[in-house]
């Protein structure tokens, strides 16, 4: 019943319906989460214990992981919704954690206390990109072609294909970042433990030929298997 769909490329799964395609992505935001707190709190100034809402096993295992005392709090809701809870006067929460893509879009990024650096928490592939996804028709894809962004669907296409490659459920504590410079993809991609205690990150970086979804796809395809043979799978799987 319609023709178009917009989303937001971390919540789309990995394998499209039947005949359905990512006719475009236009240029991505930026990738990095973003901590939302009353009292104006950074991650390494939160109190001891304290309590950080998100119902995302990513964020939870790297927030683990860079502070083992925090407490990560399950939250729901629309980001409004979440902004609503997090600044209550009965709160529940010392501070959340929402994607800086969305709050940038809703303006609403007064409430940002910190972006959170990429080195402590690398987003869920696919974060801050939009995909308008169509039917796989030539019609829908040359309707949508200026909008395209190559860079943006080639980085994707690589954090996409890591995800993937690794068993592509978007709960899963896998976190990855592609951006191309210097005609080379540099691909990182993050594993962790559910509880923070392990994790595995790579950072490979791929020369890089032809801008499509295709070649970076198989790089993130790739690099999953890197990572499987290091035991990726187990580590995800560990309680």
């Amino acid at each position: 019943s319609i023709d178009l769909a917009v989303h937001s490329v971390k919540d789309l799964p990995v394998e499209m319906a039947a005949g359905a395609v990512i006719g475009a992505m236009p240029k991505r935001g930026n990738p990095a989460d973003a901590l939302v707190s009353p009292a104006g709190y950074t991650l390494a100034t939160l109190p001891e214990r304290a309590r950080v809402g998100t119902s995302s096993r990513r964020r939870a295992a790297q927030l683990r992981r860079f502070r083992p005392d925090l407490q990560p709090v399950d939250i729901r809701g629309n980001v409004d919704t979440r902004i609503k809870k997090a600044f209550a006067q009965d709160s529940l929460y010392d501070a959340i954690v929402l994607a800086y893509a969305g709050l940038e879009r809703l303006g609403r990024l007064e409430v940002v206390s910190e972006i959170i650096p990429l080195d402590v928490m690398l987003p869920a592939p696919g974060q801050a990109a939009l995909g308008v996804q169509c039917r796989d028709e030539a019609v829908w894809r040359e309707l949508l072609h200026p909008i395209n962004d190559p860079e943006t669907e080639t980085a994707i296409a690589a954090e996409r294909g890591f995800l993937s490659g690794l068993g592509g459920g978007c709960s899963l504590p896998v976190a990855a970042y592609a951006v191309i410079r210097d005609g080379h993809l540099n691909l990182r991609g993050r594993v962790c433990s559910p509880d923070g205690s392990a994790q595995l990150d790579r950072y490979q970086a791929y020369p890089i030929e032809t801008l499509n979804a295709t070649s970076g796809w198989q790089i993130g395809v790739e690099l999953a298997g890197v990572f499987t043979a290091q035991g990726a799978q187990q580590l995800m799987e560990a309680r």
